[in-house]
């Protein structure tokens, strides 16, 4: 009875520490921050923000997501009535590589998510880059974290909240935001 008794403390302890150890090898993705820019953690509750809009290019489909300040702003017109984002507005845009759907000839749906990319505006704080801070982090699906892109990212990204400043400059006059909220 005794070594029954002692067989199951350790079947407990075991699975306990086996339980533990695999926590931790999980990736906090609201941990992860690229040097010298943007953490993930500044976006907490992403995944919940309301669609601003879809897009396809290449080979990737991406839903760009809006915090409730980005989206009273686009509502308010902005960018389009000549005014800037507020201060606090947040957009995320999530990238996915595309399969076909099985049940649904011809229609192309997301398949594993490819990064994620965000933008904050903070005049004070990115004033050398147009009000906005960026950052871009990539996806590993077999590990299921985050990392900082880099320079070898499609397009490459430098280590710092200006990463996304070059390619949004050519949109300057829409307070560097490429993307429109359309008609519901």
């Amino acid at each position: 009875m005794k070594i029954d008794r002692i067989r199951a403390v350790m079947i407990v302890a075991l699975s306990l520490c086996g339980l533990v150890s695999i926590a931790f090898a999980a990736q906090d993705k609201y941990t992860v921050k690229v040097p010298g820019g943007l953490a993930f953690s500044e976006f907490r509750g992403y995944e919940s923000w309301q669609l601003i809009s879809i897009s396809h290019t290449g080979e990737h489909m991406a839903a760009t997501l809006g915090n409730a300040v980005t989206i009273k702003a686009y509502a308010e017109g902005i960018p389009g009535n000549g005014k800037t984002f507020p201060d606090g507005a947040k957009m995320a845009k999530i990238h996915w590589s595309t399969k076909d759907l099985e049940t649904f000839s011809g229609a192309t749906v997301p398949a594993v998510q490819h990064d994620a990319d965000f933008m904050l505006k903070d005049s004070k704080r990115f004033a050398d880059s147009g009000g906005w801070g960026w950052a871009a982090f990539e996806y590993d699906a077999k590990s299921d974290s985050f990392t900082p892109a880099d320079m070898t990212a499609k397009p490459p990204q430098g280590n710092d909240a200006k990463c996304g400043f070059a390619c949004h400059s050519a949109v300057k006059n829409r307070d560097y935001v490429f993307t429109s909220y359309q008609h519901r």
